[in-house]
């Protein structure tokens, strides 16, 4: 499985960010822009949660299985690498969302005079910073549970006959 790259996150992130900037312009100058609900930095803010929750568990089950503690419950296989999965898919919806709620939020930030805009900019920052603890607790939980290096694979000695 591949790991996430910062570099592609943020990519999406900018690339989502610019096209929502220019279709909240365009929208404005049709019509009125369509609101930032205030459930989306709750919903990814609860999504964070989990994801920390997980690694937290994870890293206290493997730390134990490690250290070989009596009555120590393992870590089966398949439920880490769909953990990751998780945390990767989480971690580009995040990308996108946040991207998507800052190019908003940018738009929003020239009529902060209004108070029903500057509600809205409010909500796109939390959505903006709830985006990033996705990210974050996605990239831990995969830190987490990455496996350790094979040594004896990388020291280029041959093999004993």
């Amino acid at each position: 499985m591949k790991e996430l790259r910062i570099r592609m996150l943020a990519g999406v992130f900018v690339v989502a960010a610019v096209l929502s900037w220019a279709v909240a312009r365009l929208w404005n100058a049709v019509g009125t822009l369509p609101s930032v609900p205030l459930a989306a930095p709750v919903v990814l803010a609860l999504i964070a949660v989990v994801l920390l929750a997980t690694a937290l568990s994870l890293r206290a089950r493997l730390r134990a299985q490690r250290e070989r503690r009596p009555g120590a419950k393992g870590v089966d296989p398949l439920m880490a690498a769909r953990a990751v999965v998780f945390g990767q898919a989480s971690a580009l919806v995040a990308a996108l969302v946040a991207g998507m709620y800052g190019g908003t939020g940018a738009f929003l930030l020239e009529s902060l005079d209004i108070p029903a805009r500057r509600d809205q900019a409010i909500y796109a920052g939390f959505s903006v910073l709830t985006g990033l603890a996705v990210i974050g607790a996605a990239l831990f939980l995969e830190r987490v549970c990455k496996l350790p290096e094979d040594d004896d694979d990388h020291t280029g000695a041959a093999p004993a006959a």
